[in-house]
């Protein structure tokens, strides 16, 4: 049988890779978007928020296995992946119109 700690470690693996690359993305869809809006050029913009966000990521990465509370953990992780991405979308696309 599994233990309790090994489905805690597990759980904090599947958020720290998981959660932290779609809070990540979302990161990077609304970074890029943001900046592309404000008259960076996409690749200019794609470059700069790429190098930041492997240190997001990271930085998400690490504070999983420090937070104390995992429904804090996730909700961060999800919540904040699915509002960037979808407000990065919406920039997106008022900026194709």
């Amino acid at each position: 049988m599994i233990s309790q700690a090994a489905l805690q470690t597990t759980n904090r693996v599947i958020a720290a890779i998981l959660g932290g690359y779609a809070f990540t993305w979302g990161f990077s869809v609304l970074g890029i978007a943001t900046m592309v809006a404000l008259g960076i050029d996409f690749h200019e913009a794609e470059t700069a928020i790429s190098l930041v966000a492997f240190l997001v990521f990271l930085g998400l990465f690490l504070w999983t296995f420090a937070a104390n509370s995992m429904i804090r953990v996730w909700l961060v992780l999800a919540g904040g992946a699915g509002v960037m991405m979808s407000v990065g979308l919406m920039l997106q696309n008022s900026l194709l119109s």
